[in-house]
């Protein structure tokens, strides 16, 4: 059964796309057949992966809205790719008045769904539909976190939708398939304080996964279009997110 997980926080700028990216990246190096989708509209994800937004035709939006298949590039760094656009960004007016708008992406992912292993979602940065479509489609909900004290602000609430679509008809087994703290800086008593903090009150919900450092060659990577283990193969990071996918493996 493919594993779909929704790479998702409602607050930006916690690496939630570069850890989409990279650990895709690990579990197509694990051997598995892994499909990356782009659900925010500022195709962050997109970019990483090396195409230009403005120049394609079709995207994750047709598929959602317009009731398309799934646009799919295929072979990026071992990876398939579902794209989107700026156009993605008038979905929710769009999808207002739709029928059955809550499993659009649920739809559009089931026909090619035996085709991969893994499928990860980037979700966009807010609790609006686009990310609730994802949660309605998901087997799981894997939480970047930055290890910084606002943290913790606003994990009630994200914790609260995921909780609503298991609690109602669109996706009971949804599960939590735990935290990954980011951004993190071992020689910052802040950041080893909100780590703690982190492991101390959010295990009870999910596992927390290994930190992953704070670094400029992740930029660096992403501005290069490509995974962090193939711009620097001995980057002390690439061992973390190997560890991290291969935990990923037991999820069921």
């Amino acid at each position: 059964m493919s594993r779909i997980i929704a790479v998702f926080n409602q607050v930006g700028g916690v690496a939630k796309t570069t850890l989409t990216q990279n650990l895709g990246y690990q579990l197509a190096q694990l051997g598995h057949r892994v499909l990356l989708i782009d659900l925010d509209p500022h195709a962050g994800l997109t970019i990483f992966m090396g195409l230009v937004p403005r120049e394609l035709e079709q995207t994750v939006n047709n598929a959602i809205v317009d009731e398309q298949p799934l646009p799919i590039h295929e072979g990026i760094h071992d990876l398939d790719l579902a794209p989107a656009n700026i156009s993605l960004s008038t979905a929710e007016v769009q999808l207002i008045n739709a029928s059955m708008r809550d499993f659009r992406l649920k739809e559009a992912i089931e026909p090619i769904e035996d085709n991969y292993d893994f499928i990860l979602i980037d979700c966009p940065p807010s609790l609006g539909l686009l990310s609730y479509l994802s949660l309605v489609a998901a087997t799981h909900v894997l939480v970047p976190l930055e290890t910084h004290f606002k943290a913790f602000e606003g994990t009630g609430d994200l914790l609260k939708t995921v909780a609503t679509v298991r609690r109602h008809k669109p996706n009971r087994k949804l599960q939590i398939a735990g935290f990954v703290p980011t951004k993190y800086d071992a020689r910052n008593s802040q950041d080893t304080r909100t780590l703690a903090a982190i492991n101390e009150q959010l295990a009870i919900a999910g596992t927390i996964y290994p930190p992953i450092p704070r670094s400029t060659a992740f930029v660096d990577a992403s501005e290069e279009r490509m995974p962090l283990a193939v711009y620097d193969p001995k980057h002390p990071s690439v061992q973390i997110l190997k560890k991290i996918a291969s935990s990923l493996e037991s999820l069921k």
